[in-house]
């Protein structure tokens, strides 16, 4: 039995830019970290006592004999770029919802990915993981998607993340103190809005305007550093100031990123304490971040009594294997 958890993320700035059509030209970068909800995948080989090879179960569950009959695709294409041979039986729990910004569907594959590789024997390096979750979510399953979440949910932690040329990606941890890391942590609130949405659908949406976005992605990629300036030796409050431009440039990048009801919520927490915000991932629902400082959390909270407020803390792990027999039993 092989057991891996794979935290969530959440994306501050850069997001958009870390799009293979974006950043192969222009280069890209984001600032991110990891959090303390997780995605934890198990499994094990399968006795060849039953009437089928495999078993997958998730939200929904499956009994095949051959890998094309897999309906779930990150599982399908993740045992196809991992030349699985054997029965596999392989359970999902994840403590957040997903499809609701916070990279769950690349902490499933990069989860999967390092699963597999455990059962196989092999332990590989992080960006190993994010490169072969690039691979499947990308080229093999055709999603929409950015290279951020999975080199993010891999690594683990508080990052700036670069990419350029044909996936060259560095990861830089941003170094502060614990001190300074408590402090910004106190300075953020989550809550969920209660509704999922299509991430590939919003950002195809995004990918088609690129080139009509080039002023708007090339400013965003600016606030990265500024945003890091900032966390190293500047007042904190300005990290939430640059929040809110950040999110005005989000919401210009596609009309699909926001909603008249996340605008509502937006507003009602900037009238109680928040200074800044923004929906995390591609947009249109799930959760939402907002910049406050200390003091003025409980009167957002109240404001907000209408939405799940889900508490947190950084993750500095990444993708771990967190139980394995050795041998796949």
């Amino acid at each position: 039995m092989i057991i891996s958890r794979t935290p969530f993320r959440i994306s501050f700035f850069g997001g958009g830019t870390d799009f293979p059509a974006w950043y192969r030209i222009n280069g890209g970068a984001v600032l991110s970290t990891t959090i303390d909800k997780y995605c934890y995948i198990s499994c094990r080989l399968l006795p060849q006592f039953f009437e089928y090879k495999h078993r997958f179960v998730y939200s929904k569950s499956e009994q095949v004999d051959e890998i094309d009959e897999i309906v779930h695709p990150a599982i399908r294409e993740t045992l196809r770029f991992m030349d699985i041979k054997e029965g596999l039986e392989l359970h999902h729990d994840g403590d957040l919802p997903a499809r609701t910004g916070l990279a769950s569907s690349s902490a499933f594959t990069v989860g999967l990915t390092h699963s597999l590789y455990a059962l196989k024997g092999r332990m590989v390096q992080k960006m190993q993981l994010a490169l072969d979750a690039i691979t499947i979510e990308q080229n093999m399953i055709k999603e929409n998607v950015g290279s951020q979440d999975q080199v993010a949910v891999a690594f683990g932690g508080l990052n700036r993340i670069s990419f350029s040329g044909e996936n060259k990606i560095e990861v830089h941890p941003v170094t502060i103190n614990r001190e300074k890391v408590l402090q910004f942590q106190n300075h953020l609130m989550l809550f969920f809005t209660g509704f999922a949405r299509s991430a590939s659908k919003i950002e195809k949406d995004k990918i088609k305007d690129v080139d009509k976005n080039k002023n708007v992605l090339l400013e965003m990629y600016r606030m990265v550093d500024e945003a890091i300036r900032i966390l190293s030796d500047s007042d904190i409050m300005d990290f939430g100031r640059l929040l809110h431009e950040n999110w005005l440039l989000k919401k210009s990048l596609s009309d699909k990123v926001t909603t008249n009801y996340i605008d509502y919520i937006y507003d009602i927490a900037r009238k109680n304490g928040a200074v800044s915000g923004k929906i995390l991932g591609a947009g249109g629902g799930g959760f939402i971040l907002f910049f406050i400082k200390p003091e003025d959390r409980e009167r957002l909270r109240e404001a907000l009594g209408f939405l799940l407020h889900v508490p947190f803390r950084f993750d500095f792990m990444g993708s771990q294997i967190i139980y394995y027999t050795g041998n796949g039993g």
